[in-house]
């Protein structure tokens, strides 16, 4: 087998999820919420047999990823730097009544999950895919035959289901991956990223597909 299962996860809640403050590579630990989720992911992968976990290091998804490499007894999470959220520059860490006032605009373009927006300090539409898709090539190319977990954010998910599904990169989607959900992609050896079915998940909870909307 030439290729490797990749199953890209967005980490479990946090209090600024629930906020809509926009988090970027800020680190905020998920809740209670957000462990339970997690815990949810573990019982509905434990069937699917995973030979690793990598995950963005950024406290949320990593304290999420060690949660479900505890429960299906794999080896810590490795971390990819190139998994992090976004960087959303100088709009991180602001609340969104506080953004209404300074920059209306910018909300308008983050409630619409933008991905041409641009945020100043931040990354670029661009700078960001490509910073994605490389994380998700590199880790394909270090398990080939196997299938893996990979714990990272919203707006990562944002990018790899416009490139499976062939939208371009300034699409914007219709609809916000959820915390604990998913999409599987295939990643072969000469790099292509394609989409791949789920397997079944006869006792899945919060970790469902984010393509099935």
């Amino acid at each position: 087998m030439k290729f490797a299962e990749l199953c890209a996860v967005r980490h479990g809640e946090t209090e600024w999820n629930k906020r809509g403050i926009l988090q970027g590579w800020l680190d905020v630990p998920i809740n209670a919420l957000g462990r339970s989720q997690a815990q949810d992911m573990a019982h509905t992968f434990a069937s699917h047999g995973f030979a690793a976990i990598w995950s963005s290091p950024l406290v949320r998804a990593r304290e999420t990823a060690e949660i479900v490499a505890q429960q299906l007894q794999l080896a810590a999470p490795h971390l990819h730097e190139g998994l992090k959220e976004r960087h959303f520059g100088a709009i991180q860490g602001i609340p969104k009544d506080e953004l209404a006032e300074l920059n209306p605009s910018q909300l308008e373009q983050i409630l619409r999950r933008n991905p041409a927006a641009q945020f100043v300090d931040g990354e670029s539409m661009d700078e960001f895919a490509d910073r994605i898709l490389n994380a998700l090539q590199e880790i394909g190319a270090s398990h080939p035959g196997q299938r893996v977990l990979v714990i990272t954010h919203g707006w990562v998910l944002d990018v790899v289901i416009r490139h499976i599904t062939g939208r371009a990169r300034s699409a914007v989607l219709p609809e916000k991956p959820k915390n604990g959900e998913c999409v599987w992609v295939l990643v072969h050896a000469d790099g292509t990223i394609q989409a791949k079915d789920a397997p079944a998940a006869p006792n899945a909870h919060s970790a469902h597909s984010a393509l099935s909307h």
